[in-house]
């Protein structure tokens, strides 16, 4: 334990972002191409329909690692931050009550999808051709919500005890599965959408074994028993409260998702696109664009420990230093992306299945180069939002997480249609990430200011309480 302190208040910043972040950001990717592989297998051997489908079904996923982002964030923020005040008896809490909570949310959500499956999947948007396709996938997806969840989430915590590797080798180990089946159950056996759905599910079992053994057996910051997996409410709401930003994100994600596509729906129908390729189209693209959010998420969970450990230990100018590598190597890779969605989305398409029509293409390529035109500046709202939570300031992690989609995007993506039909679905987009942007800077170099008067208080104060958080 004492290692561990000395490695997250001492070592050198760069050095620790390599080993929690390039980890973080593999894990986080790795999640992310579960649903890209079934998307890559479902539209070569069921077509834009099957397509369609996994667009549909997707915001069930999104709220599954909402929870999973809640809890499990939360927990492993709760858990440095204790350890960086010195309070070891205390953290064990919040790594055990945020496991129980992320198995027993992820039973909870299985059930409630498959008591209103049909309901939910047309309310989020599937009309009559996909319903049947999206129905077949979720109806077996919804199984594996559970394990989704703890793998997600418990990743967090194992990351929090300083074994980043090992979230990496348990998201990893998953994913591989999953394609392997995925190859034989769609592409051999011809299973089509159940096939897809089963070997995702197959592959999180498999990876929620590893978290389970991992807290049983290997937890090494400090001892945890039975006593700590018990339920107390303090110590949830604690959880629930430090987690809520990068939560509400995710739900953000998600509530996005669903008016999207019923807008894409409705202003399709009413143009030469029709109502399912656009919804195809968008589902492609913004899963490829999970992709570089996925890094960027990574980037910031890679800083979480060392920004919650070394802002408890009032070393401030450490936490600085993390964020700003964050954004520096977030920004890279944005720019990099930028670059692949304005010269090649027509390929980007074609891997997704190659017998759509020349509408489909059309469509799709308007949408990678126009809708993502801000993507090299996407990297600043998750960075910041996950940034605030680390440090304990949950109020501010959640305004900033809803920015984007909540405040920005919907509003727009309501008002513009009605004057631009399915063009101004399409440009809502780049407005939404420019303004969202702007604001994460602005609150940013606020908290810098307020770091710089933190440093002159007395060491008495208690950075846990819950009056310090909300300032």
């Amino acid at each position: 334990m004492e290692e561990k302190k000395d490695m997250l208040g001492s070592a050198p910043v760069s050095g620790l972002m390599l080993k929690f972040a390039i980890p973080s950001i593999i894990g986080m990717l790795v999640s992310a191409l579960y649903n890209i592989v079934d998307q890559i297998f479902i539209g070569n051997a069921v077509g834009v329909s099957g397509n369609a489908a996994t667009n549909i079904a997707f915001p069930f996923t999104t709220a599954c690692m909402a929870v999973a982002l809640l809890l499990g964030i939360g927990g492993a923020s709760c858990f440095n931050l204790t350890m960086g005040r010195g309070d070891i008896r205390r953290a064990g809490y919040f790594a055990g009550n945020s496991i129980t909570m992320l198995i027993g949310s992820g039973v909870v959500i299985s059930v409630l999808t498959l008591l209103f499956l049909t309901p939910l999947l047309k309310a989020f948007g599937s009309n009559e051709t996909v319903l049947p396709y999206a129905q077949e996938y979720v109806s077996i997806t919804a199984l594996g919500f559970p394990f989704l969840i703890l793998t997600a989430g418990g990743g967090h915590i194992i990351r929090a005890d300083g074994s980043p590797q090992i979230t990496m080798a348990c998201n990893l180990t998953g994913a591989i599965i999953n394609t392997v089946l995925d190859a034989l159950f769609v592409m051999g056996f011809h299973w089509g959408m159940k096939g897809a759905a089963a070997a995702t599910v197959v592959g999180q079992v498999v990876s929620a074994i590893i978290v389970i053994h991992y807290m049983r057996r290997r937890f090494m910051t400090v001892p945890i028993t039975s006593e700590h997996y018990k339920l107390q409410s303090a110590t949830v709401k604690r959880i629930a409260s430090i987690g809520m930003a990068s939560c509400f994100n995710q739900l953000a994600i998600a509530i996005v998702q669903i008016v999207l596509n019923n807008s894409l729906k409705h202003y399709g129908a009413l143009s030469k696109y029709g109502d399912t390729d656009p919804l195809a189209c968008a589902g492609i693209v913004m899963k490829v664009n999970m992709i570089v959010f996925s890094i960027v998420i990574g980037l910031a969970q890679g800083t979480q420990p060392i920004e919650s450990f070394n802002y408890g230990a009032r070393k401030y100018d450490r936490v600085r230093q993390a964020y700003r590598l964050a954004v520096i190597a977030g920004a890279a890779i944005s720019l990099v992306a930028f670059a692949v969605f304005q010269i090649c989305p027509r390929a980007i398409l074609s891997l997704f299945g190659k017998n759509g029509s020349e509408n489909y293409f059309e469509f799709g390529a308007r949408f990678f180069r126009i809708f993502l035109f801000f993507t090299w500046i996407n990297c600043l709202q998750p960075i910041t939002s996950t940034f605030f939570t680390s440090i304990g300031k949950p109020i501010k992690g959640v305004f900033l997480s809803l920015t984007r989609q909540i405040l920005f995007f919907i509003p727009f993506l309501l008002i513009l249609p009605c004057f631009m039909g399915i063009d101004g679905i399409i440009y809502t987009g780049p407005i939404a990430d420019a303004l969202s942007a702007v604001v994460a800077i602005l609150m940013a170099l606020y908290e810098f200011r307020v770091m710089k008067q933190l440093e002159n208080e007395p060491k008495e104060v208690d950075y846990f309480a819950p009056r310090h958080f909300a300032r």
